[in-house]
């Protein structure tokens, strides 16, 4: 019966396979392909080389200081929502009352569309720096540290629910005899908490990566790169290059497969150096 089911297999993965080719792997293939090309539509594309690559990076300095702003971004995200979910998530496994009704609440965040997120977080920032005669326009650093404070606050709840699953994992037996050892609760917090649940922090971090690099509606709704382009991420800088400047659609594309293999390798660079740290635990 085995057997027979085994000749079926690739039958079955044939519709996946095919929506997987005409939905994702074509379309990139495609537009490799067009980064090297000049075009407006794929039908009228012209070869020019390298010409794309080099003007993404001399025609102006927007995508060179995107790129800065976003990794600032990102470093700090990383570090400020994973500790923060992790902490949380060590306060809600203990038998505290409404545990589970402050999960919910730490979770509803993310389930808002990043867009209206944008403009609630503009309203509520704009309202508080109007306290200092300044608003999230003013200066890059308001724009950087609203951006900040809204991933926290909608990313916080998702990381830490992973966190809670991993927590209440660990074998009681363990935490038992630790103990019983007489392990003080830091002792138990980096001996035993934190390695147990390095798969799921090689989870979180990853998340927490790929999503600050990519980051685009919150960025548009809350200063769309005010002011002049100095809050602009990587994914909103390649959307305007792309549709908002006549002839400049392969140069787009090429900021787009720069963009691709930069966020891959870093993702791929963080997985190993975790992954390490399982294997070492």
């Amino acid at each position: 019966m085995e057997k027979t089911l085994r000749k079926y297999f690739a039958l079955f993965a044939l519709p996946a396979l095919i929506c997987f080719a005409l939905a994702f792997f074509i379309p990139m293939v495609w537009g490799f392909i067009l980064s090297f090309c000049e075009f407006t539509t794929i039908t009228d594309a012209s070869f020019v080389g390298l010409q794309n690559y080099i003007r993404a990076f001399t025609v102006d300095n927007y995508f060179t200081q995107a790129f800065w702003f976003t990794l600032g971004f990102t470093i700090v995200t990383v570090i400020t929502i994973n500790i923060l979910a992790f902490a949380l998530a060590l306060v809600l496994t203990k038998n505290v009352p409404g545990t589970n009704a402050f999960r919910t609440i730490f979770f509803m965040p993310n389930l808002i569309g990043g867009i209206v997120l944008g403009w609630i977080w503009q309203v509520v920032l704009n309202g508080v720096l109007a306290s200092f005669e300044q608003t999230l326009l003013s200066d890059a650093k308001y724009g950087f540290w609203g951006l900040v404070i809204l991933m926290n606050w909608q990313n916080i709840g998702y990381m830490m629910v992973i966190y809670i699953a991993a927590i209440q994992n660990i074998p009681a037996d363990m935490l038992e005899a630790a103990s019983i050892d007489g392990a003080d609760g830091k002792t138990t917090l980096f001996r035993i908490t934190i390695p147990s649940v390095m798969p799921s922090i090689t989870i979180c971090m990853f998340l927490t990566l790929t999503n600050g690099f990519k980051l685009y509606d919150q960025n548009l709704a809350l200063t769309n790169g005010a002011p002049n382009h100095q809050t602009e991420m990587l994914a909103l800088n390649i959307f305007n290059t792309f549709y908002s400047r006549v002839g400049f659609e392969g140069v787009g594309q090429a900021k787009a497969v720069m963009f691709t293999i930069l966020v891959a390798a870093i993702a791929l660079i963080q997985l190993v150096a975790t992954r390490s740290r399982e294997v070492e635990n």
